[in-house]
């Protein structure tokens, strides 16, 4: 029973850092970035970044910064009617029939890009493309892994 109870004490600790864990140059780099986010919960993305969950503009966000404070990726989820015409009209072309299932827009100091999860059948992918609808990625369902699953819901 002690062994259950500190394991479980362990993966609480593990799943949700305590926000006065977080660098000095971390929460800064967010608050500029994010003025007014709400519900912020911080956590360890690995040993040498820090991931933000938040709400900002009534959006579910995530953002991801090294403990240095350099911003590395912000990633969150849109509507389908929120996906630019450009990509639309790819996804319309290089794969008629499917419908979009979930869709999430991934920004990083490279850029943007739109990752859309889309299924015909029983056949399922998610592909991800620039603004501009130039395909980035493709990879059939059997391909990602299960948490990826978990970021596209089934509609």
């Amino acid at each position: 029973m002690l062994l259950i109870v500190a394991a479980a004490m362990i993966s609480l600790n593990a799943c949700g850092q305590n926000a006065r864990d977080v660098p000095v140059k971390v929460k800064t780099g967010f608050d500029q970035t994010f003025p007014g986010a709400e519900k912020v919960t911080w956590g360890k993305e690995n040993a040498t970044e820090w991931e933000a969950e938040f709400t900002f503009n009534s959006k579910s966000y995530s953002a991801n910064y090294k403990s240095d404070g350099t911003w590395v990726e912000t990633e969150y989820k849109i509507e389908a009617n929120e996906i630019p015409a450009a990509i639309a009209n790819t996804l319309n072309k290089k794969y008629p029939g499917y419908k979009v299932t979930g869709s999430e827009v991934s920004e990083t100091p490279e850029g943007k890009v739109y990752e859309i999860a889309i299924k015909t059948g029983n056949k399922k992918m998610k592909v991800a493309l620039h603004e501009d609808g130039t395909p980035v990625k493709k990879e059939a369902a059997s391909e990602r892994k299960a948490e990826k699953d978990q970021a596209f819901p089934k509609s």
